[in-house]
C-alpha cells in the first residue's frame, strides 16, 4: 500500500539540504541546547528538589517531559528560527495508515518549513547502568532515519535517578563502540556527542551521519554540575571538548554557601 499526501506535505516540500544547512546553523543548535538546559535547572527547583522522587512509580518519563517542554519554552526569546513543542508527530518516516507515525518526546520545529523537526527523545535511567533502552533507540530510531530524517541531528535525554552521569556515558560508548565528545559549548555539563552512518532508505536524501547529543540529566536538586568550571575534573567522563572561548551553556544551580562571621 502506498503512502497518500499529509496536509504538511501538500504545504512544504521536502526540504533540500543547502537550506538545511543554513536554517540549522551551529549557533541555532546550541541556542536550543541552552534553553534545554536552563530549563533543566529551573525543573530542580520548581519540581524535583519539592519531592521525593523515589515514590513516584509511574509515569516518569511521560511526566518529566511534559514538565520539561515548558520550562524550554520559557528560555526561548521567540527569535530563534524554530519553536519547541511535545508530542510532535514524524510524518516523513511513518508507515501507510492506519500505521502510527513516529511521535517525539521534544521537538524543535523549523518555522520556514514545519516537517523539518529537530528531536529529543527521554529515557529513564534507574542506575546509571540501566541504559539498554536508551542505545536501543539510537539503533532503531536516530542511526535507522527513522527520527531525525532530514536534519540528521538530535539529542537523547537520560532522566537518570541513580548513579553517576560519568558512568552513563561510558557505558554507552562501550555499548555503541563509539567515541563521545564533550561538546565544547557545555563543558561544564555531563553533554557529550557521538558520530554515526546512517542507514539511508534508498531513494531518499538524508544526511548520511548522524550527530547524536546526550544530555543525561540527574534527577535530584544535588545533581547540579559538582566540577564547576575551573575546577579541572571532567563532568563527562569521556573526551573533553578542546579548550578556547565557551559561549554561556545556561544557569548553573549552586548551593548557596553561609557568609563567614
Amino acid at each position: 500500500m502506498n503512502r497518500r499526501f499529509t496536509p504538511g506535505e501538500l504545504r512544504w516540500e521536502t526540504p533540500e539540504l543547502s537550506q538545511l544547512a543554513s536554517e540549522w546553523s551551529a549557533d541555532a543548535i546550541v541556542n536550543l541546547l541552552k534553553a534545554v538546559w536552563a530549563a533543566y535547572d529551573r525543573l530542580l527547583i520548581d519540581i524535583i528538589a519539592k519531592i521525593d522522587l523515589s515514590l513516584a512509580e509511574d509515569d516518569l518519563e511521560r511526566q518529566i517531559t511534559q514538565f520539561l517542554e515548558p520550562m524550554i519554552r520559557r528560555e526561548l526569546t521567540g527569535a530563534e528560527p524554530f519553536y519547541v513543542q511535545h508530542g510532535t508527530f514524524e510524518e516523513e518516516s511513518r508507515q501507510p495508515a492506519p500505521a502510527q507515525p513516529p511521535q517525539y518526546d521534544i521537538a524543535f520545529v523549523l518555522h520556514s518549513n514545519w516537517r523539518v523537526i529537530w528531536p529529543l527523545e527521554a529515557k529513564v535511567l534507574r542506575t546509571d547502568s540501566s541504559t539498554a533502552e536508551y542505545v536501543k533507540a539510537i539503533v532503531e530510531q536516530f542511526v535507522s532515519c527513522r527520527y531525525a530524517p532530514f536534519t540528521g541531528e538530535g539529542g537523547m535525554l537520560g532522566y537518570l535517578l541513580s548513579g553517576s552521569p560519568a558512568a552513563v556515558l561510558t557505558k554507552v560508548a562501550s555499548e555503541l563502540s563509539c567515541k563521545l565528545n564533550g561538546h565544547p559549548s557545555f563543558g561544564a555539563r555531563p553533554h557529550s556527542i557521538s558520530k554515526h552512518a546512517r542507514s539511508v532508505p534508498k531513494g531518499k536524501k538524508y544526511p548520511s551521519r548522524l550527530t547524536c547529543h546526550h544530555l543525561i540529566l540527574t534527577m535530584s536538586h544535588s545533581g547540579t554540575n559538582p566540577n564547576p568550571p575551573g575546577s579541572g575534573q571532567s563532568q563527562n567522563g569521556v573526551t573533553p571538548a578542546p579548550r578556547g572561548r565557551t559561549p554561556r551553556s545556561g544557569r548553573l544551580v549552586r548551593p548557596r554557601t553561609r557568609a563567614s562571621t
